[in-house]
């Protein structure tokens, strides 16, 4: 993937869901074909914590179920770094386990949020590009 292509209204749904969630990180699951985002899914964080978090399992299991009914997969992982930074930790570098997928971070700017893609390989990252439509 070289590009993470989502409507205005998949972005929404990301921001209301990690803002809803503060001051706790948000995550969840972003599906779709290549690298264009079809359908937005808030997953617990059963960590409840603002510097680290934990997908529910069985709701992850759950969205795969889904994903595989509507013809969809996985292109990507959200999470938020409420205190920042804007790019993958160290702990999200070494925890990221959807080859492949887009690890999405969305961090504090101003009075809302930036977002931002990265592919996470061989214990490293590149940024890729976010495109939003209407």
């Amino acid at each position: 993937m070289n590009t993470l292509v989502m409507k205005m209204v998949d972005l929404e749904q990301v921001q209301d869901a990690i803002t809803a969630v503060l001051p706790e990180e948000g995550c969840g699951l972003l599906l779709g074909k290549g690298g264009t985002v079809e359908k937005v899914i808030a997953v617990e964080n059963e960590l409840h914590s603002p510097v680290t978090f934990r997908m529910n399992p069985q709701a992850q299991l759950d969205a795969l179920i889904l994903a595989e009914d509507l013809g969809l997969e996985i292109i990507g992982i959200f999470h938020s770094h409420p205190c920042g930074p804007n790019h993958p930790s160290q702990t999200d570098i070494s925890r990221f386990f959807y080859p492949g997928s887009a690890a999405v971070i969305l961090s504090p700017s101003g009075n809302g949020w930036q977002c931002k893609a990265f592919i996470i390989e061989a214990g490293s990252y590149r940024e890729i590009p976010v495109s939003i439509l209407p």
